[in-house]
C-alpha cells in the first residue's frame, strides 16, 4: 500500500511544479503535463483508497498503529482537491492554471504535507502477547 500511496503524491506535487512552470513560462505544454499529472494521480490515488481500505479490515499483529483518522481524512481531501483541480484543469489555456488550477494544486500540496506531518508519529500500543514473546515496541 505504501508504493501506492507515494505515486499519487509525487504527481500532485509534480502537478504544482508543472502549474507554476505554466505561469512563468505560458508554453502549453506544462497544462498538458499538469493535466496528466492530476489524471494519473487520480487513478493511482483511487487504487490506494481501496488498498488501504482493504488493509484496515486485514487483521495485523504489528505493535506500532499508526493513527488511521488524519490518513484517511488527508487522503479524502486530497482526491477531492485533486478532482476539482481536474474539472478546473480541463479548460482551455490559461484559465486552466490560472488563478484556480494553481491556487488548487499548492492547497492540495500544503494537504499533503499536513496530512504527513499530522500522521507521522507512531502510536505503541499495549499488547500483552507481545510482551510475553520480548519483542519490545
Amino acid at each position: 500500500m505504501r508504493i501506492l500511496v507515494s505515486f499519487p503524491i509525487a504527481c500532485f506535487c509534480c502537478a504544482f511544479l508543472t502549474d507554476l512552470a505554466y505561469v512563468a513560462t505560458a508554453d502549453m505544454m506544462w497544462a498538458d503535463f499538469s493535466d496528466w499529472l492530476l489524471a494519473f494521480g487520480m487513478i493511482m490515488g483511487g487504487l490506494a483508497a481501496v488498498a488501504g481500505i482493504v488493509s484496515l479490515f486485514r487483521r495485523r499483529t504489528s505493535p506500532v498503529r499508526r493513527p488511521i483518522v488524519p490518513l484517511a481524512l488527508g487522503g479524502i481531501v486530497v482526491l477531492a482537491l485533486g478532482f476539482l483541480n481536474n474539472l478546473v484543469h480541463s479548460r482551455d489555456a490559461w484559465t486552466s492554471v490560472v488563478p484556480q488550477g494553481i491556487v488548487l494544486s499548492g492547497v492540495t500540496v500544503l494537504v499533503i504535507l499536513l496530512t504527513a506531518w499530522r500522521s507521522s508519529a507512531p502510536i505503541y500500543r499495549y499488547d500483552p502477547v507481545l510482551l510475553n514473546t520480548g519483542v519490545r515496541p
